[in-house]
């Protein structure tokens, strides 16, 4: 069945529209995707017509808030193939999520000595808070390395798991090069020493089918911006057991029962994990775009990101001077490159002078750009509503921005 991009272009609103007297070209979609309006009008409607405080108020706007809020929470658990919705805690998105496995899962249980174990291709989200947690109980961060095409050794995953090994964190897919890791494989792997593992799953959530219980990860991790959702908000799912264990990460209202100045008592999973007023017109806006990615045909989708992504690697790999960085086999729409003698922000710079909307940087991701040995890389992502046409303006952009340099 044929992918009708035209039409799934009317469902995002800001896509028309010029910039610097160009049509956009929108290929930033791995740092953020652009919102269908279904979302933006379930968002707007809560304000407009439901907004209330959620689950303490007995009237009819909270009531109404309140049942919005716990039904997103329930196509939360079904887009990830949860066992049940107390396995969905809401978060401000994938970063506060792995702060908080770090903090209330991880530290009561690491020692002097003990191992974390992550791999190159980490976002520093799924580095630093390792870092900090290591660093207040003495222990260690082991590396995962990868070869020259972005794959990670599973040799090296095996060699480096040991009885020290604490806990595995690892992402779905490279946000800087677009590799899709063997995850399922790589829990395998970590579930015969009994290792607990966290899957880092912001840049899979809008490209790939989640099921957790098939993965057997204990945590895994999204944000609604990158899957046509609003930013501020979004999911931690924890195997129950674990999270009916761990200890708060916050202290507040919602996350209790009983508070006296001697002692508090707190509230069930999740909520405990859940302080204060939290971003109901997030929630909101991120059931609304489970919906949207429900409603459409989701593997054509994937189908016609991947042609995308080859038509790219083509039509980039005919240009003198350039180097696509990260080709593994196994990949998600984003193409990362360096031109010869020129900065990737001054290549961003020039392209956004025709209305291409690029990424340049290390994205986040600096012990990949130290592998490749650059400072930096310019990178276009793609997603469901970008076109061959897009791709085209890319490369006669890339074009132009030489002859700015020739």
């Amino acid at each position: 069945m044929t992918w009708n991009v035209e039409k799934i272009r009317t469902d995002f609103p800001i896509l028309d529209q010029s910039i610097h007297g160009q049509p956009l070209v929108y290929l930033d979609n791995a740092a953020t995707s652009q919102k269908p309006l279904s979302v933006l009008e379930a968002m707007d409607k809560y304000y407009v017509k439901d907004n209330a405080n959620i689950h303490r108020g007995v009237h009819q706007l909270s009531e109404r808030a309140t049942l919005a809020y716990e039904a997103a929470r329930k196509k939360a658990q079904h887009f990830v193939g949860a066992a049940q919705p107390e396995e969905i805690v809401f978060v401000r998105g994938t970063t506060e999520a792995i702060n908080l496995v770090a903090h209330s899962f991880l530290e009561p249980r690491l020692g002097a000595g003990d191992e974390i174990l992550l791999t190159r291709l980490e976002h520093h989200s799924n580095i630093v808070p390792w870092q900090l947690v290591a660093q207040r109980k003495g222990a260690k961060i082991v590396v995962v390395e990868m070869n020259q095409r972005g794959e990670l050794l599973l040799d090296d995953l095996k060699k480096k798991l040991s009885a020290r090994t604490k806990m595995a964190s690892f992402g779905h897919v490279s946000n800087a090069l677009g590799t899709i890791n063997p995850i399922k494989e790589m829990i395998a792997l970590c579930k015969e020493q009994d290792v607990p593992v966290m899957i880092d799953g912001a840049q899979a959530a809008p490209h790939l089918k989640i099921d957790v219980r098939d993965l057997n990860c204990d945590f895994y991790a999204f944000s609604a911006h990158k899957m046509y959702g609003p930013t501020g908000i979004g999911v931690l799912y924890g195997k129950f057991a674990h999270l009916e264990a761990m200890p708060p990460y916050q202290g507040g209202g919602e996350m209790i029962t009983t508070v006296t100045f001697d002692k508090s008592e707190y509230n069930l999973v999740p909520h405990k994990f859940e302080a204060g007023t939290p971003d109901i017109a997030g929630v909101v806006g991120l059931g609304a775009a489970i919906d949207y990615l429900h409603g459409i045909d989701i593997e054509r989708a994937a189908e016609h990101e991947h042609e995308l992504l080859l038509y790219t690697n083509e039509r980039l790999s005919a240009i003198e001077g350039l180097k696509l960085i990260g080709t593994a086999a196994q990949k998600t729409a984003v193409v990362s490159f360096v031109l010869e003698g020129i900065h990737p922000h001054d290549i961003g710079t020039i392209l956004d002078q025709h209305g291409i909307a690029i990424r340049t940087g290390h994205h986040c991701a600096q012990p990949v750009m130290e592998f490749y040995k650059v400072a930096a890389t310019a990178r276009a992502s793609f997603a469901l509503y970008n076109t061959r046409a897009e791709v085209d303006r890319l490369a006669e952009g890339i074009e132009k921005v030489k002859e700015v340099f020739r």
